[in-house]
């Protein structure tokens, strides 16, 4: 290939460049930011709510019809339903990566539809909702009164009118979701005073629909030759409590009028009061921030931050805000390390590159191609919609190594040619680079080779090996693209004719390259001698091909495996279990203590509590929740990491609260799967029976798992010992005086549940008018003694004349998974233990204790690793191995010659898991990715010895002869490439702070492989 072109005109091969820097330059600022990939998969949530039903009764009447319909709904994975006794409904839908999740709600809305008709009438009342869900958080702060001067209704309707809108409009959120109850207009029936009156439940909410609601009376005057127009107007719906408070009721013959005060107490309250939050120990809530997808995660954070801090001054006097979550902390800390890492690795391959060319200008020549290959990556992971992310940054710091070989490789042939005694560095450059044009295309095109077809994989991992894949192989590909126009162009403008130095005295740096040499060529004696001796005993190289290959299965097989390792995000979950059928209040009693446990942790910067919702169980009296922020890590001692503090939490809530089960866990590293970073397995029974028998089956499952090593706790929050009152109906009698069973179970619901009634409209919004008996006319079974029912003579009768309570025991939450009932498995590993050894664990133990006719299936994260399997690195090695074989064995002409290149592969992939067995890593998505590349730079060495070997071989010297000379000639440029990839990743080996699981695990497998 002829490129005088670049040489003779230098300006034009420098403009390239500089363009190519330009665009990446651009690329690099729009890029969105993200910690890793879009790789969670699409989910569409339908919600609802039945107020006033009991767990069973939503699953038979609510979940079942719904799921029917949605079950099989195109591209869908699996789904997962949960029905609460505090009446709500909730299905997700998970779908294969890569679904428009736009799409996917519409398809999933449709099926919704179409199960309309087999709901109940109270649930299409209230609507079924319908969603995408946000897998993304970006955020969550908190709203808390620190004079206690405003209550949790007024901070949680606060945030929702005044804040949220704001935040919606940010350019990037995706969502604003508030963990608090809107406004509701409660009227409490008192129902003493309404037997006296002969009111029901159901009188009120007809009186509700006659007068609170809006009308469209029409004008005077329209269409016709009147000189006016006027238009009719009613005042609508009711706003205030008064107005409410006035609704007539009834009136007497003698002028008397009964009104809604009169029977009833009106206040401006909550819609549920199942759930309450305190943020650093003062009435508060909670706001979670959803990032959309191909957003730029540090801009919106930063906006987001900015608004915040401008309606800071708005706020009423004692209320704060506090930053509970920030994704940004995490991924802006890990970013900057990554970056050091980058420019340690960039400075560090400098070095060794002058060591060994021993020349400052030459060495400019590779450290110049550096930062145009990698810059000039950023526009075209730009084009094809990448994002910039720990990923894309890791593939960066990998290709350092392997991009400064292909300008090496031009430096050293015009070295070589300089040594022959040419005279002009251009003349030098031209006659180089006519040789080594070829050799630095074939070279290009099979490391390219190695990392295009890993980009077809699919799933999660499959995203992971794209993001890397492409972004190495389009970094070689800028680099071969220098090779041929830049290195050469400022080889012909740097480098000098070599000629004698005489007697020049030499200086330390020179005393030093004599040094250097002079070891070096000792050096290259021995190893050409070793070769010659290699050659002579052939077994010797069988021998170690073969050992090397069972060596490195061996390895595979034995090194632990895993998705991403776990980090220190600087957040850290707690959940609380109380026994079953605990009251809200006394919940909220043991929270208050544990949050003052948490509190006095000198790592906890804040800390919210939730009362009535837990991330594992869901919604039910017995339940909390805390999210906990830790402080920077920079002001974090040691032993403050995460995992050092949950395992302090966890012995201190042990040991001094003995009435609850506490959990403390870290957030998942990807979110958008599971809640947890353990293992999340799904028992089903698909035998349709009995929930007391099922639950005697997962206990038995729990306690085989239990014994396993590798699992340190497993736990579910499934418990059927709820005390619960089953309302049995004297049907005979109520026909007898004239009474409706659905009378009594819509005055039960009136009283006891609630009835959403109507709407009303205040502060711009619409909410609820909720009727229902307060709560101290609730309290116990004794309470209905005071509720009375309309008889057929048109008079109040006791209700309990009609009914009989049979005490009972059941769930306060059932959940179904792919239609079967199932019971939520959550297991946390043993300290040391992969994810991939605690699914075998899993599978071992299902196997042996789940009898016919029950099952499991797990979900979120561990789905995702069990369906891709170990298997998965040995896909991916096969795949670059075939195409690297049939690329060269294209090149060469031959089947034969290709395998002197892919049996040099197992020895340094060898080194990368006996590194990794040493560092104590898993066998990760870091660690597969090294591997990837050390494939390509393996195979590159190995091209260029058979090379170098060939065309001596062609000169009709002896095969053996050929070898070595081939191998001792390219010693020295492999010798550098190999220390700058080992010397440049030390840094990045040994990692520490944010980050360095993952950053070890990466150098660790890259330099292990490199030696």
């Amino acid at each position: 290939m002829k490129l005088d072109r670049f040489i003779n005109r230098p300006v034009l091969s420098t403009v390239i460049s500089i363009i190519i820097l330009i665009l990446g330059i651009l690329g690099l600022v729009s890029l969105p930011i993200t910690q890793y990939p879009d790789i969670a998969p699409p989910t569409v949530q339908v919600s609802t709510t039945y107020t006033g039903a009991n767990a069973q009764t939503i699953l038979n009447s609510v979940i079942a019809p719904l799921e029917e319909q949605i079950n099989g709904v195109e591209n869908m994975l699996y789904m997962k339903s949960t029905a609460t006794n505090t009446g709500s409904a909730t299905i997700q839908v998970y779908f294969k990566q890569g679904t428009d999740p736009d799409l996917a709600a519409i398809n999933v809305q449709n099926q919704v539809s179409a199960a309309q008709g087999l709901l109940p009438t109270e649930v299409i009342n209230v609507g079924v909702i319908t969603s995408k869900r946000q897998t993304s958080t970006l955020m969550a702060f908190s709203l808390y009164s620190t004079n206690d001067e405003f209550d949790i209704t007024f901070l949680e309707n606060y945030a929702k009118i005044n804040l949220i809108p704001q935040i919606q409009r940010v350019n990037g959120v995706g969502e604003a979701q508030v963990l608090g109850a809107d406004y509701s207009m409660r009227i409490w029936l008192r129902p003493d005073v309404m037997a006296e009156y002969n009111v029901t439940p159901s009188d009120i909410s007809e009186i509700l629909d006659e007068q609170n609601l809006e009308a469209a009376p029409g004008q005077f005057g329209e269409s016709s030759d009147q000189t006016f127009q006027y238009t009719l107007t009613y005042r609508g719906r009711l706003e205030t409590e008064e107005e409410f408070g006035d609704i007539v009721v009834r009136t007497g013959s003698d002028g008397d009028i009964l009104r809604l005060r009169d029977i009833a107490d009106i206040e401006l309250g909550r819609s549920t009061y199942g759930y309450s939050n305190r943020v650093n120990g003062y009435p508060g809530v909670t706001t979670m921030i959803f990032q959309t997808a191909g957003s730029n995660a540090t801009t919106t954070i930063q906006s987001i931050e900015k608004l915040l801090d401008d309606i800071h001054s708005e706020l009423p006097e004692g209320v704060e805000i506090a930053i509970l979550l920030n994704t940004n902390d995490f991924l802006s800390a890990s970013i900057r390390e990554v970056i050091k890492t980058l420019l340690e690795a960039f400075v560090l391959v400098f070095l060794v590159v002058y060591i060994f060319l021993q020349d400052f200008r030459s060495t400019l020549i590779p450290a110049i191609a550096i930062p145009v290959a990698l810059i000039g990556t950023f526009f075209v992971l730009y084009l094809i919609g990448f994002s910039l992310n720990l990923l894309t940054l890791c593939a960066m710091i990998l290709a350092i190594a392997i991009v400064v070989d292909d300008a090496i490789v031009v430096v050293e042939g015009v070295h070589a040619k300089l040594d022959q005694g040419y005279q002009s560095a251009r003349l030098a450059s031209i006659d180089a680079m006519s040789e080594l044009s070829g050799p630095i295309l074939s070279i290009t095109l099979v490391m390219m080779s190695v990392f295009i077809p890993v980009s077809f994989i699919g799933g999660t991992s499959g995203t992971f090996y794209r993001q890397f894949g492409l972004t190495m192989a389009v970094a070689i590909g800028i680099s071969a693209l220098n090779a041929l126009t830049l290195s050469p162009a400022l080889c012909a403008l740097f480098l000098k004719p070599h000629t004698e130095e005489g007697d020049k005295k030499h200086g330390f740096i020179d005393r030093f390259h004599i040094a250097f040499n002079t070891a070096y060529d000792h050096m290259s004696e021995k190893y050409k001698s070793g070769v010659q001796f290699i050659t002579r005993h052939h077994w010797i190289t069988f021998g170690a091909v073969i050992a090397s290959v069972l060596i490195l299965m061996l390895l595979m097989r034995s090194t632990p495996t895993a998705l991403v390792p776990d980090e220190d995000t600087g957040t850290i979950f707690a959940t609380l279990d109380m026994p079953p059928a605990t009251s809200q209040e006394r919940t909220a009693e043991v929270m208050n203590r544990l949050d003052s446990l948490i509190a006095s942790n000198p790592a906890i910067e804040s800390r919210t509590e939730i009362t009535g919702y837990s991330f594992l169980a869901g919604q039910g009296s017995s339940y909390g929740t805390f999210i906990c922020r830790l402080k920077n890590w920079s002001d974090r001692g040691k032993g403050e990491d995460a995992t050092s503090i949950i395992g302090k939490l966890y012995v201190q809530a042990a040991t001094q609260i003995k009435d609850a089960r506490i959990l403390f866990f870290a957030p998942p590293m990807i979110p958008g799967y599971s809640v947890t970073n353990g293992l999340e397995i799904n028992l089903e029974d698909r035998t349709g029976g009995d929930l007391d028998k099922f639950y005697e089956v997962a206990q038995q499952f729990l306690a085989a798992l239990s014994q396993r090593p590798e699992i340190a706790m497993a736990q579910t929050s499934f418990n059927p010992s709820f005390p619960q009152y089953m309302v049995e109906i004297d049907v005979a009698r109520c026909m007898q005086a004239g009474i409706s069973p659905s009378d009594i179970l819509t005055t039960l619901q009136g009283y006891y549940g609630g009835i959403y009634a109507s709407n009303f409209n205040r502060f711009g919004k619409l909410y609820r008018v909720m009727i229902q008996a307060p709560p101290n006319s609730r309290l116990n079974p004794e309470s209905l003694n005071h509720v009375k029912i309309l008889n057929g003579d048109n008079e109040m009768a006791p209700i309990t004349q009609f009914i009989n309570l049979r005490k009972v025991y059941g769930p306060d939450n059932i959940t179904r998974f792919n239609l079967f009932t199932s019971i939520t498995v959550n297991g946390t590993l043993s300290a040391g233990t992969s994810s991939g050894t605690g699914i075998q664990a899993v599978e071992e133990v299902a196997a042996q204790t789940l009898p016919d006719g029950y099952s499991y299936e797990f979900s979120g994260m561990t789905r995702e690793e069990q369906s891709t399997g170990s298997n998965t690195t040995l896909i991916v090695f096969a795949l670059c191995l075939i195409f690297v074989y049939l690329l060269l064995s294209a090149q060469y002409e031959s089947y034969i010659l290709p395998l002197t290149v892919i049996l040099s592969i197992p020895f340094g992939l060898m080194g990368s898991f006996i590194f990794a067995k040493i560092m104590g890593h898993d066998n990760n998505i870091y660690m597969q990715i090294a591997l990837i590349m050390l494939m390509g730079l393996l195979a590159k060495n190995a091209i260029l010895i058979t090379e170098f070997a060939l065309d001596r071989r062609r000169t009709g010297m002896g095969l053996a002869w050929s070898a070595v000379l081939g191998t001792s000639a390219r010693l020295r440029p492999i010798l550098m490439t190999s220390l700058a990839l080992v010397i440049g990743l030390l840094p990045l080996m040994f990692a520490h702070g944010v980050g360095a699981n993952g950053n070890s695990t990466l150098g660790a497998a890259s330099v292990g492989g490199g030696c």
